[in-house]
């Protein structure tokens, strides 16, 4: 019997971009249904406990791009550390999640969503332009421009409110996150866990 993982996550987060391959190996490996659920990343912040990286005290901005040396080294990812595009807007990409119907399992969605990571660590693209939003999406095999203005309606808006409410009432603080029985695994150096738990 499939169980069904809700992933939150930041659309401009370097550590879910890391867990990319990881994660997808974990979808591959287990019959799993994965519900992409973006969130927003500021209320995130102020209301869960954490700060922005430009705020953070020094010696914690240093160990942040330390680790994320060291953990894109160790998984052979390729990353810019100081894209161009970050931090961003990703407010209207993580809408395009949720009109792709990404919150209820929807493979394409899934993979719209990595190719937004993708294009902020990777690519350095601009995740807040529409044009670019449309370009990943096609990428993808979505139409894009029909997403794009599917995707402005209200309705989605409140989704990604919703959502990101969602999150933080399941303790959800930071990203990656996955919950999965209830057990919630953050980071994606606890993908590990994940996977052993899936297969418990």
């Amino acid at each position: 019997m499939s169980k069904t993982i809700d992933y939150y996550h930041f659309l401009i987060s370097p550590w879910s971009y890391l867990a990319i391959k990881q994660f997808n190996q974990v979808r591959a490996n287990n019959d799993v249904v994965v519900n992409y659920k973006p969130i927003d990343v500021m209320q995130t912040f102020d209301e869960m406990g954490g700060l922005p990286p430009a705020k953070r005290h020094p010696s914690r901005q240093r160990f942040r791009m330390d680790e994320l040396k060291r953990w894109a080294a160790h998984l052979d990812v390729p990353i810019n550390f100081t894209p161009a595009h970050f931090p961003t807007n990703q407010a209207l990409a993580a809408q395009m999640v949720f009109a792709a119907d990404g919150a209820t399992g929807n493979a394409q969605a899934a993979d719209f969503s990595d190719a937004v990571l993708t294009a902020v660590w990777a690519q350095e693209k601009n995740i807040a332009d529409e044009a670019t939003l449309i370009e990943i999406a096609e990428s993808v095999g979505l139409a894009g421009s029909d997403l794009l203005e599917k995707a402005k309606q209200d309705a989605y808006a409140k989704q990604l409110q919703a959502t990101t409410d969602e999150a933080h009432n399941n303790d959800v603080f930071g990203s990656p996150t996955y919950i999965v029985d209830g057990e919630l695994f953050w980071g994606q150096d606890r993908i590990e866990f994940l996977s052993r738990h899936l297969k418990s």
